[in-house]
């Protein structure tokens, strides 16, 4: 039988850390920020629009690196296609999961004739979806290779304020080692990997905007300031923000 149990949601605090503990159904976990789960005995890495799939008796926890919500249920479900399917899964460009427990978060809190019944035909169709998206063929490997994972994360946050010490914490690693590890892996220290990809984003497409000025462009790049934007890009390109927009996009 398709089943709603229970559905929440709820706001995570910063380092919030859930205890390891068990379900008797399947439940679902849509993540809006970053952190870390365990589920059974493999360790995986969450983002924003991942969620985890977790089976009804295997042990699971979560740790959150910032404040952030959270959107749980709990079903049970007679769909055999999603048997076993445990891990973090990315949800698709529709975001077909996330619609489809807004639907059910709807049916729930307005409470219509026959709302039971509706909440359990959507577990139905939500076990479906699970099935279409992952399926037993793409279940996600759990992510092995944690300094992927970081990397990912820097190059969709690079013009956000990011820490290196923050960047260690997700890795696993004390902040040496994950100097030492990403250098090593990718060629440059993490920091000027950093600078690498917000001057690069300043020239190929804040710069090209007339109307921004030089400090809202180091802004909106990641940078602390004009001046370090200004030092930055000289050193990477041989002349300043001001010089290379008047040459590539001219002054008129």
């Amino acid at each position: 039988m398709n089943q709603l149990d229970f559905l929440f949601f709820s706001k995570r605090n910063q380092n919030q850390y859930i205890p390891l503990h068990i379900h008797q159904c399947y439940e679902l976990v849509y993540y809006f920020g970053t952190g870390e789960t365990t589920i059974g005995s493999t360790k995986y890495f969450f983002k924003p629009n991942t969620f985890a799939l977790i089976s009804p008796h295997v042990e699971h926890d979560e740790r959150q690196d910032s404040e952030a919500d959270v959107l749980y249920i709990g079903f049970y479900c007679v769909n055999e296609g999603i048997k076993g399917l445990n891990g973090i899964f990315e949800d698709d460009n529709n975001k077909t999961i996330y619609q489809q427990i807004l639907r059910m978060k709807h049916e729930f809190l307005h409470q219509q004739n026959l709302f039971s019944e509706m909440l359990n035909l959507l577990v139905g169709e939500l076990s479906i979806h699970l099935q279409r998206l992952i399926g037993k063929k793409n279940v996600q490997k759990p992510v092995e290779d944690r300094m992927h994972y970081v990397l990912r994360y820097m190059d969709e946050n690079f013009h956000q304020k990011i820490t290196i010490e923050s960047l260690a914490k997700i890795a696993g690693y004390s902040y040496d080692r994950f100097r030492h590890l990403f250098k090593e892996k990718h060629g440059v220290a993490p920091l000027q990997y950093l600078y690498t990809k917000r001057i690069e984003y300043a020239k190929t497409c804040l710069l090209k905007d007339r109307k921004m000025l030089i400090s809202e462009i180091a802004l909106s790049s990641g940078f602390v300031s004009d001046a370090q934007f200004c030092s930055m890009f000289k050193r990477a390109t041989g002349i300043t923000p001001k010089q290379y927009r008047e040459q590539t996009i001219g002054t008129t």
